[in-house]
């Protein structure tokens, strides 16, 4: 049998974390120590109070149904949760939908309100579910470049105005996956204007709002006044509660988008494990005493992997939140091969800038996912690196 894929498939090339799974797994078996950077897969177990509600829940037979569109004990939890945190009104019938994970929505949303051939602005570097939903949309990316000199931040002043005109979707991501720029209540105004001079819808994807170690809390982008007219925030359990398993996120703001994006989810899902939405709903209720020790131990973390890689050469972009660290190698060698040399020669498994797109070239992504001792050997590996 000739089993031939579709021409669509051939926008999704392979994710190279696999191959790097692969090939540290070979390095294993010759007797090296691996340690892992590359996913961003938290290692932080659920609060206990999380893992007690869901195992209860769980074992009662009225919780196996289908849930469709989501219970309301959820949705009210996320507006309560954003009146508090982001100081953000929200209706829960009408301006909240549940995602199966963060990845289900960010993908699914440019099929929502792109048309073939509709330009969608994001960045490169970016993350990498971002072009995917624009390619199944069958839209077109434009790139905006995030670089030191802009503060790593989307510069909309170098969209050029055609582009402008007919773009249909803009995509951020602050702090980001994989270069974690923090935004600024200037820059969202700026955006809130840009999306309303060129009618274009906005996206925010809000992952890592909990992820901050100095100061306050990343800005919501719901909070800018006029944000709810033009756009949206996509926001995850699975980093900050370390319910990533479990799958389960939501898209906030205006409601008229929300109701086509429900429209969208009525022909694709039948909704999330009720266990699963009511034990996400307590983690909302109780975030401010969970993501604080969040926070204690990945801002530990954080410093010390930065001042690590500093120590030993590698130029660390600036950053006060986020899961990730984006650093500029120091070696006169392309960021892939040097992703396979590194877990050659130290066993330390990390993510080269250019599977988040060309611009990552030079760089390397490195996970906030292991205690500070087990970061702290990992740069000591590093500085043994002969290339």
């Amino acid at each position: 049998m000739n089993i031939v894929p579709s021409k669509k498939m051939s926008l999704f090339a392979p994710a190279i974390f696999g191959d790097l799974k692969a090939f540290a797994k070979q390095q294993q078996q010759k007797g090296m120590e691996c340690i892992d950077l590359s996913l961003g897969s938290p290692d932080i177990p659920p609060a206990e109070m999380l893992r007690e509600h869901m195992s209860k829940l769980s074992a009662l037979t009225s919780s196996y149904g289908y849930t469709l569109t989501g219970i309301q004990a959820f949705n009210e939890a996320v507006c309560r949760y954003y009146k508090r945190v982001n100081g953000v009104d929200l209706e829960a019938a009408t301006e909240v939908v549940q995602t199966i994970g963060s990845q289900e929505g960010l993908v699914h949303l440019p099929v929502a309100f792109c048309d073939p051939g509709d330009i969608v602005l994001t960045t490169n570097p970016a993350y990498v579910a971002y072009d995917a939903g624009i390619h199944l949309a069958g839209a077109e990316p434009f790139y905006m470049s995030l670089n030191k000199e802009n503060g790593f931040l989307p510069d909309l002043a170098s969209v050029p105005e055609e582009i402008a005109q007919k773009a249909k979707l803009l995509i951020l991501n602050l702090p980001g996956n994989p270069v974690p720029a923090m935004p600024s209540v200037a820059y969202f105004e700026e955006v809130v204007a840009f999306a309303k001079k060129y009618n274009i819808i906005v996206l925010h994807d809000a992952a890592y709002s909990e992820f901050y170690f100095t100061g306050d809390a990343p800005l919501s982008f719901l909070a800018t006044p006029g944000a709810k007219e033009v756009g949206l925030e996509i926001n995850s359990l699975s980093k900050s509660f370390s319910l990533a398993g479990t799958r389960i996120a939501y898209i906030v703001g205006n409601a008229e988008m929300i109701r086509i994006i429900k429209d969208l989810k009525s022909n694709l899902d039948f909704g999330i494990f009720e266990p699963i939405q009511q034990t996400a709903a307590l983690a909302l209720d109780h975030a401010e005493e969970i993501t604080a020790n969040l926070r204690t131990t990945f801002a530990a973390r954080h410093k010390a992997l930065m001042n690590g890689l500093t120590d030993i050469g590698w130029e660390v972009a600036p950053s006060n939140g986020g899961m990730f660290v984006w650093a500029k190698h120091p070696y006169d060698i392309d960021s892939k091969t040097l992703a396979f040399k590194a877990i050659e020669q130290t066993g330390v498994i990390m993510v080269p800038g250019t599977a988040f797109g060309s611009a990552g070239e030079g760089y390397m992504r490195l996970a906030l996912v292991q205690d500070v001792d087990t970061l702290t050997r990992a740069v000591e590996k590093l500085k043994q690196l002969t290339l």
